[in-house]
């Protein structure tokens, strides 16, 4: 069993940043690839960007390509999503979800463990 903790959502303008953490419970993070995922009203999950148990490999969905980025310090059990350049189409909730594998995280089906989510709003 793997729980993970997201933190860092909140209320930003157009334009701005957050940077969202993710904790692992666990002692092998470091087997772990781990994704980002986000959910808006009304809309299905989609896959955000996810980064592979070694950081050797990343992948991004293309609406935030170059404005996003993942990184991860299995030393803390951590993936970290830094978001910049904000836009009202961002608004939604962030989860992430990981798994026990080489494989990247790209798909929401992929993943036995998810966090609870944290909520990112960003006002026009």
């Amino acid at each position: 069993q793997v729980q993970l903790v997201e933190s860092g959502g909140g209320l930003v303008q157009t334009g701005g940043s957050l940077r969202l953490s993710c904790a692992a419970a666990t002692r092998a993070f470091g087997a772990y690839g781990v994704g980002w995922f986000r959910q808006a009203p009304g809309k299905e999950r989609e896959f955000v960007a996810a980064i592979s148990r070694s950081a050797g490999t990343t992948d991004y969905a293309d609406s935030v390509k170059g404005r996003f980025t993942i990184s991860r310090d299995n030393a803390k059990n951590a993936v970290s999503l830094q978001m910049n350049s904000l836009k009202p189409e961002d608004t939604a909730v962030y989860y992430c979800a990981a798994k026990n594998t080489i494989a990247i995280m790209n798909n929401p089906n992929y993943s036995p463990y998810w966090g609870k989510g944290t909520l990112v709003t960003v006002s026009s």
